[in-house]
């Protein structure tokens, strides 16, 4: 694994209740300037919005800079949760992965990753999972720089247009 080069001042700790409209504003303005909501419904954008019903059913976690202003965001849901999708007994699963189109490419997505698989381990969970859109190859990239590895047998479709892509990371 490549050494982590953390970002000046940049903390990964729980949501807070009062930051909920922010998580979701930052979550679909990260998808969003990421090309990843374009002809979309509404449908999936407003999922990213709610951070508060995320908050409830599963682990929000934000990455803040040194000013507290939130710079990115991820949620981990258990297995058979409202937010779980691929995920089995012993695994913990991530979604939602959202980075500030302004501070990419310095680290706060791998931050986000890392807080995940050692949230996994505080809980004894054995693996984590992920499922991400065919056509987010940044996103995987980071996936396997951190040591994930492809899980084909959980690719699936939510929908005709879209295929999703299993990763899983073994603790």
């Amino acid at each position: 694994m490549t050494e982590v080069v953390r970002p000046a001042g940049i903390s990964v700790r729980p949501a807070r209740s009062d930051e909920v409209r922010a998580v979701g504003a930052l979550t679909v303005e990260a998808y969003r300037a990421a090309g990843h909501l374009a002809g979309a419904g509404t449908g999936y954008a407003a999922t990213l919005a709610d951070a508060e019903s995320r908050m409830r059913a599963a682990e929000l976690l934000v990455a803040v800079d040194a000013g507290g202003c939130l710079v990115g965001t991820v949620t981990i849901a258990q297995p058979g949760t409202p937010y779980a999708e691929i995920s089995r007994a012993g695994e913990l699963e991530f979604r939602m992965l959202a980075v500030r189109a302004g501070v990419r490419g310095r680290g706060v997505g791998e931050m986000l990753v890392r807080a995940v698989l050692d949230r996994a381990e505080e809980l004894g969970i054995s693996r984590v999972v992920l499922c991400s859109p065919v056509d987010m190859p940044t996103a995987h990239r980071l996936y396997e720089r951190v040591g994930f590895t492809r899980l084909p047998t959980r690719d699936w479709r939510p929908g005709p247009e879209v295929l999703l892509i299993a990763y899983a990371f073994d603790l």
